[in-house]
C-alpha cells in the first residue's frame, strides 16, 4: 500500500479521498491555487503545494506543476478525483513517465472512452446498445445540420470530450440548430480543449441510469449495481439514488452485463461508470436502454453506491492501483437498503439555477450518523468563489427502503442551515417531498415537468419570518443596552416617545415591488414585544443561545431559528426554509431610483466569451446579447425589452464583476 499520495483536485472530493487515505495509514499531499490557500482540503492534508493563480487553466489543469509537486513531496501515487485532469490521458501518461502511479485507468482506456463518437463505435462492436445518432469525424456545419435533419428533432448536441452537461445543447427545431452548435463547440473547447461534437436523437421520456464498474490488474471485472440520476437541471445531476426505482432483476442483469462488457472491451482498470439512457415511454425494459458514455473515473454520486453495498470505493481504488485484486467477487456483492444523494449548490433555482457567489456566514449541516453522511469541502466562513464549481456539499441518506430514505432526506434538508449565499436547499426539499418523485415517476425532464411545484413564484415574506427577524434585532439591542450604563436615558430600549405611547418602527424590504414592510414594535408591561405585522398582531419573546440559535415564543408557539446578518441583509433560517430580507434605515440617504429601461447587468462575476450584437443594432425582447462564462458554465444574457444598442462597454475575453452594466440601450420615448 502507498505511504503517500497526492490528490490532484480540490473541494469535497479532495477531502473525501484524504479521509480514506488517512484511515488506511497513507499521508496526503494537497495542491492548491492562490484562491484556495485557506481551503478545507489544504488544511486536511499532511503537506500542501501552491501550483498557481486562481483560474484552473493556470493551476489545477497544469500537468507539469502537479507532477513537480508530487516529485517534490515524494508522493508515490496521484489520485485525480473527478473533473480537472481525472479523464486526461496525457496526465496518466505523464504520471507513468515520472514513475508515479496514476490511481485510475490506463491512458488507452481513457482515450477509448474520452472521445464519445469513437466510444460508441467501440461499444457497437462489443454488442452494447447505443443511441441512434451521428458520431462521424466530419465536423462540417452542413454535415452536422443534415445529420440532425435526418435523425429528426428534437436532437442533442454533445461535445465529444468531457461531461457534466458542458458542451451539451438540446435542439427542438431546425432553426435553432446553428446557434446551439456554436455554443456547444465553444463550451467544449473552453472546458475540454476540443470543439468536436456528436448529434444524437433526444429521447422524449428518458431516464439516466448508470452502472458502477470496477476492474483490477488481474483481469477481474465486477459491477456494483446501478444508480438513477434522472433528476437533472442544465444536463447536470441534482439528486441520485441507488438502487434505481422500479428496476427489475432482469434489467439489472442486462445493464450490469453490458457495463462489464464495455469495461472488458477497453482493458479497463479501476473505478468507472457506464452511463445509459433508458427510454421509459412504456416503462423500464431490458430492451430499451442505450449506452451514452463511460466516465473513466470516480463519480460525484459514488456515495450512494457505498451506502447500499457497505464498500469504500476510494479504498478499492487505492488497493487496485497498488496491484491488489478486487476485494469482492460479483456473487459476494449485494444490495442493502436504499440511498439518496442531494447536491447542495450555491445557486438560485428561481433564476434558472444561476450560480451564486458569496461568503458562508453560517454553515450548519445536519448531524452525521449511520443513516446520514455529508461530504463537503467548505467550512463556515469560507467563500464560494467565481472560479470553481458552486457545490457546497453532498447530503447522502440511507434507510431500509426508498420511502424511509426520502423521509430522512427531507428531514435532513430542513435541518440544513446555510446563510450568506443563495442555495438550492428549499428546492431539493421540494423534490424530496413531491408525490411524483415519491412514486418513482422519474425522467430527465422531471424538473421542467414539475417546475411550478418545485420552484414557486416568489411571495411575500411570511409574518413568522418577519417576527423572528424583529425579535433577533430587538434582543441584540437589549443585550447592548444591558452592557451600557443602566442609568443613562440613551441606553433605554422601551421605545419611549414624548407625548406618545412608547413604540418603535422597523422597516424591511424583501426584493418585491410592494415597497417597504413596516413592523411596529410595542413594549407590553408584562415583558416581551407586541409586533404589528402585515398579517396582524403577534406577541414575541425569546433568547439567543451560545451557538447563535434563536429560541422564540411566538404567540405561545415555541420555534427555533438562525438569524444571520450581513450588513443590512438578513437571512432567517427556520422550519427548513430560508427567507432573505433587507433592513431599511429610514434615516439613511437613498439613491434616486430612476427608470433606466431595463438595465443589462452581470448576474455574477465572469468572462465575456462572445458578444452577439453591435452598436446601433435593433434587438427584440429575448434576443441573445452576449455570453458570459462563470463557474464552469456559459450563461446567455438576453434583451429585457425591444431596444437599440447604444454601447457595449466590454469586449469578448474581458473579465467583469457582478452588477456591472454589460449593454447600454438608447433611450426610448417611454424612458
Amino acid at each position: 500500500m502507498f505511504r503517500k499520495i497526492l490528490i490532484a483536485n480540490r473541494g469535497e472530493i479532495a477531502c473525501r479521498v484524504m479521509r480514506t487515505a488517512h484511515r488506511m495509514g497513507a499521508a496526503t499531499v494537497a495542491v492548491y491555487s492562490e484562491a484556495d490557500a485557506n481551503a478545507m482540503h489544504v488544511a486536511m492534508a499532511d503537506e500542501a503545494v501552491l501550483i498557481g493563480p486562481a483560474p484552473v487553466q493556470e493551476s489545477y489543469l497544469l500537468i507539469d506543476r502537479i507532477i513537480d509537486a508530487a516529485q517534490r513531496t515524494r508522493a508515490e501515487a496521484i489520485h485525480p478525483g473527478y473533473g480537472f485532469l481525472a479523464e486526461n490521458a496525457a496526465f496518466a501518461e505523464a504520471c507513468a513517465a515520472a514513475n508515479i502511479i496514476f490511481i485510475g485507468p490506463p491512458a488507452s482506456a481513457i482515450r477509448a472512452m474520452g472521445e464519445k463518437a469513437a466510444a460508441k463505435a467501440l461499444m457497437q462492436k462489443a454488442d452494447v446498445p447505443v443511441v441512434p445518432g451521428y458520431h462521424g469525424d466530419d465536423q462540417d456545419d452542413d454535415v452536422l445540420t443534415k445529420a440532425a435533419d435526418e435523425i429528426g428533432y428534437p436532437v442533442l448536441i454533445k461535445a465529444v470530450l468531457g461531461g457534466g452537461g458542458k458542451g451539451m445543447r438540446q435542439v427542438d427545431a431546425a432553426g435553432k440548430f446553428a446557434t446551439a452548435l456554436k455554443g456547444a463547440r465553444r463550451e467544449g473547447l473552453s472546458s475540454f480543449g476540443d470543439d468536436k461534437v456528436l448529434v444524437e436523437k433526444f429521447l422524449e421520456r428518458p431516464r439516466h441510469i448508470e452502472i458502477q464498474v470496477f476492474a483490477d490488474q488481474q483481469g477481474n471485472v465486477v459491477h456494483l449495481f446501478e444508480r438513477d440520476c434522472s433528476v437533472q437541471r442544465r444536463h447536470q445531476k441534482v439528486l441520485e439514488e441507488a438502487p434505481a426505482p422500479g428496476m427489475t432483476p432482469e434489467m439489472r442483469r442486462a445493464m450490469g452485463d453490458a457495463a462489464v462488457a464495455a469495461a472488458q472491451a477497453i482493458g479497463y482498470i479501476g473505478a468507472g461508470t457506464v452511463e445509459f439512457i433508458a427510454d421509459v415511454s412504456h416503462g423500464l425494459s431490458e430492451n430499451a436502454f442505450y449506452f451514452m458514455e463511460m466516465n473513466t473515473r470516480l463519480q460525484v454520486e459514488h456515495p450512494v453506491t457505498e451506502m447500499i453495498t457497505g464498500q469504500d470505493l476510494v479504498e478499492w481504488q487505492l488497493r487496485v492501483a497498488a496491484g491488489e485484486a478486487l476485494p469482492m467477487t460479483q456473487d459476494e456483492l449485494v444490495i442493502d437498503g436504499h440511498a439518496v444523494e442531494a447536491r447542495v449548490y450555491s445557486e438560485n433555482p428561481q433564476k434558472k439555477f444561476l450560480p451564486a457567489t458569496g461568503t458562508l456566514h453560517r454553515l450548519r449541516p445536519p448531524k452525521e450518523g449511520p443513516h446520514l453522511r455529508v461530504d463537503t469541502g467548505v467550512r463556515e466562513g469560507d467563500e464560494v468563489s467565481m472560479y470553481y464549481d458552486p457545490m457546497i456539499a453532498k447530503l447522502i441518506v440511507w434507510d431500509r427502503d426508498r420511502a424511509s430514505a426520502l423521509r430522512r432526506l427531507h428531514d435532513a434538508l430542513e435541518r440544513y442551515e446555510i446563510a450568506g449565499v443563495i442555495t438550492n436547499v428549499n428546492f431539493l426539499a421540494a423534490v424530496a417531498a413531491h408525490p411524483a418523485f415519491a412514486a418513482g415517476e422519474l425522467e430527465t425532464g422531471f424538473i421542467d415537468k414539475h417546475k411550478d411545484d418545485l420552484i414557486p413564484a416568489p411571495g411575500a415574506v411570511p409574518d413568522r419570518a418577519l417576527a423572528l427577524a424583529c425579535l433577533d434585532l430587538l434582543l441584540a439591542r437589549q443585550g447592548h443596552a444591558a452592557a451600557a450604563d443602566p442609568y443613562s436615558p440613551w441606553a433605554q430600549v422601551d421605545g419611549w416617545r414624548l407625548n406618545d405611547q412608547g413604540h418603535d418602527e422597523l422597516s424591511f424590504r424583501d426584493g418585491g415591488d410592494d415597497g417597504d414592510i413596516l413592523v411596529t414594535v410595542h413594549y407590553p408591561s408584562a415583558g416581551g414585544y407586541r409586533l404589528d405585522l402585515p398579517g396582524g398582531e403577534m406577541l414575541a419573546n425569546g433568547e439567543v443561545d451560545e451557538g447563535g440559535t434563536l429560541w422564540a415564543d411566538l404567540d405561545g408557539l415555541r420555534v427555533s431559528a438562525a438569524v444571520v446578518h450581513d450588513g443590512d441583509k438578513v437571512t432567517i433560517l427556520s422550519g427548513g426554509r430560508a427567507h432573505r430580507i433587507e433592513r431599511v434605515d429610514p434615516m439613511a440617504l437613498r439613491d434616486i431610483d430612476l427608470d433606466e429601461g431595463g438595465k443589462v447587468t452581470a448576474p455574477l462575476p465572469g468572462k465575456i466569451v462572445q458578444v452577439q450584437v453591435e452598436v446601433g443594432a435593433s434587438v427584440k425582447k429575448g434576443d441573445p446579447l452576449l455570453t458570459l462564462e462563470a463557474m464552469k458554465m456559459e450563461h446567455t444574457i438576453t434583451a429585457p425589452r425591444d431596444a437599440v444598442i447604444a454601447g457595449l462597454p466590454f469586449a469578448s475575453g474581458e473579465q467583469v464583476e457582478e452588477g456591472v452594466e454589460l449593454v447600454v440601450f438608447e433611450a426610448s420615448a417611454s424612458d
